[in-house]
């Protein structure tokens, strides 16, 4: 009876997921690549006949110095949240459970507002005359302000502030797992700290790390408000790209045809993430 009384609760959710997936995921995607195979029309932004004009557009050089150059930014700001993360994630997994909730607790508490307002707020700081010159000429270090904003550097402090979390989380959920006794064996069978960290806790936390890095790397390239606010004209994103095509070029073609482009990448890490996930866990077993 009380099987009986759920099939209609789980076929509702079925349903329900279902709907979600093919109205606004799977149809808005399809839109995007049927817009990214059309032609640029002045008047009404699509047109036909179809073709593959906007993907050849892609190989432009200047198009693609600016996605290696994303991508370049984005691995940067990748590898300083795992420099920066890496540590604290396992120092938060050796603290005290109460000290753990609270630590963790100050590190999503800046979800808690919009993301523009905080890249505007760390521009006040970076500015000639923000808070960071301010205290650096007051003791003294400088003896005029440095250009801080409208550089590669402020975007990937950007990137950085916004993203750091997503890299903090998985690991911290890796360290969380890690026996001890695996350490107590390494450390008994004579092993080092540091053979004991590059034999043992790097290999066991790599599915934190892979996890991260996809979590980091892709949404790095796509924050198109960043560069806008901290980084000026010489420092954009592909996020800057796919939107100055809609909003300001018009040409929706190319604009659909960059986002395939970025989704298609993401959706290839994804693919390689699980690939290391598996083959780690198979040769852990």
């Amino acid at each position: 009876m009380h099987s009986i009384m759920q099939q209609p609760f789980k076929n509702a959710v079925l349903i329900l997921v279902w709907g979600w997936l093919l109205f606004l995921v799977l149809a808005p995607n399809l839109l995007v690549v049927g817009a990214s195979v059309m032609t640029r029309d002045p008047v009404s932004f699509l047109s036909l006949p179809l073709n593959l004009d906007a993907y050849r557009q892609l190989f432009d050089p200047l198009y693609l110095d600016v996605f290696l150059h994303s991508l370049y930014m984005a691995a940067m700001t990748t590898l300083v949240c795992l420099l920066i993360g890496y540590p604290f994630a396992w120092a938060l997994s050796k603290v005290g459970k109460q000290r753990q909730l609270v630590l963790i607790f100050l590190l999503i508490v800046p979800f808690w507002t919009n993301s523009l307002v905080r890249t505007y707020a760390l521009k006040l700081i970076l500015a000639t005359n923000g808070l960071l010159n301010s205290a650096l000429m007051s003791i003294g270090l400088i003896d005029e302000p440095l250009q801080l904003l409208y550089t590669e550097g402020a975007v990937i402090i950007g990137l950085v502030y916004l993203l750091l979390p997503f890299m903090i989380l998985p690991l911290y959920s890796v360290f969380e797992d890690l026996k001890q006794e695996l350490l107590l064996a390494s450390h008994d069978l004579g092993a080092g700290r540091l053979s004991t960290f590059v034999h043992v806790i790097v290999p066991l936390t790599l599915p934190g790390v892979l996890a991260g890095v996809m979590l980091v790397l892709l949404p790095a390239m796509g924050l198109f408000f960043v560069p806008d606010i901290l980084g000026g004209s010489r420092n954009l994103l592909v996020g800057n790209v796919i939107k100055n095509q809609f909003l300001d070029a018009r040409n929706w073609p190319f604009g659909a045809a960059a986002s395939i482009v970025l989704t298609v990448t993401m959706a290839f890490l994804m693919f390689a993430h699980r690939l290391s996930k598996r083959r780690i866990g198979e040769e852990g077993a």
